[in-house]
């Protein structure tokens, strides 16, 4: 007994940590991305054939005649290598949270079991997560490869954070589940409809980033001239683009690049009139101060990425306000999925009664 505990307390404290990290890992993604140093290193995993990044005269002169279509640009080259670094480094703890969970499983025997099939689901998602690694560098940035790479990283960070809910569960009172039941259990589907509609919102702005559309319109509430007769859903969201040299900077037309940019403000629309619909009806209808606070915490991230949103466009784009609306966007996932879990909670404590 005494060694299960010890190995369920390490791992919990591994989950808490690859959590913190894959926020961090997160935010370098953008951090790269939004200084254009997505192809920084042309080769992967090294950069230039090094570990580091090729700095002194003989290193950059050797660099340029081993890869002559690129050019050194060693500060780039440092935002892919860092963000490579703490990239391995979530892999290798993800790897060491498989492998306690497999001996913490194997030790268990109560019928209160650890996961199993969640943490090897995050290995194989990071592993996948490598190879979009590698293809976003050889293939140049093409934007299917940049958004499944931008996806991948949500997707890690938003199982280690249903995997943290899992091993800290503690369950809702047999009397709060009672009070909130039947008024809440319908906001628990509701709740998965918006963790859909998120998850949709999100890869529109990865398609947006990807594809340079982020200041195609810049005035508010609308775009700027005749926005409508710009509109182009032809070839707009072709995953497969036709073959480039390098993707980098964008491949599509003007028009093309707007109707990318309207998707995602309508998309941001839909998506704010609907979580906050969910967070203030939870709110009032919930009777436990858990999801009481579930709620409201939504609600404020989403009005803090609303305002991220509109302060990209208001200020073009700039680089600290960028990087904090990905940021955030992942902390409102993050709120979404602890209400979602929670309403799920309450709803399964009450068959208990």
């Amino acid at each position: 007994m005494m060694e299960q505990s010890k190995h369920k307390q390490t791992l919990r404290r591994l989950v808490l940590t690859s959590l913190l990290l894959a926020i961090i890992v997160i935010g370098l993604g953008a951090y790269t991305r939004l200084t254009h140093a997505g192809l920084g290193c042309p080769d992967w995993p090294t950069c230039y054939g090094l570990l580091a990044v090729p700095e002194t005269s003989l290193q950059i002169a050797v660099a340029e005649q081993a890869f002559p279509q690129s050019t050194v640009e060693p500060a780039k080259a440092w935002n892919e290598m860092i963000h490579r670094y703490f990239a391995g480094s979530l892999g290798l703890l993800i790897a060491a949270i498989a492998f306690f969970s497999i001996k913490l499983r194997v030790a268990t025997r109560s019928s209160v079991r650890s996961p199993i099939l969640l943490p090897l689901l995050i290995l194989a998602i990071v592993i996948l997560q490598a190879a979009l690694g590698m293809w976003t560098v050889t293939l140049k940035l093409m934007p299917v490869v940049v958004l499944a790479h931008l996806l991948g990283g949500f997707t890690t960070l938003c199982l280690l954070f249903l995997l943290y809910l899992r091993l800290n569960a503690k369950g809702i009172s047999a009397q709060g589940a009672t009070l909130v039941d039947f008024q809440l259990k319908k906001y628990s589907r509701y709740a998965l409809l918006g963790i859909t509609i998120l998850t949709a919102q999100i890869a529109l702005g990865g398609w947006t980033s990807s594809n340079y559309a982020a200041l195609s319109c810049v005035e508010l509430p609308i775009c700027q001239g005749n926005w409508l007769a710009d509109l182009s859903f032809e070839q707009s969201f072709d995953l497969i683009p036709p073959k480039q040299e390098s993707y980098e900077f964008g491949h599509l037309a003007h028009n093309e690049r707007v109707t990318i940019h309207v998707s995602h403000r309508f998309g941001a629309i839909i998506t704010g009139v609907f979580l906050a619909w969910l967070a203030i009806m939870v709110f009032l209808k919930a009777r436990t101060h858990a999801i009481k606070n579930a709620a409201m915490v939504l609600l404020s991230l989403l009005v803090i990425q609303i305002s991220l949103g509109v302060s990209n466009i208001w200020f073009s784009l700039p680089l600290k306000i960028a990087v904090a609306h990905n940021l955030v966007a992942a902390c409102l996932m993050l709120s979404l999925i602890t209400l979602a879990y929670r309403l799920r909670q309450n709803s399964k404590e009450s068959l208990y009664e």
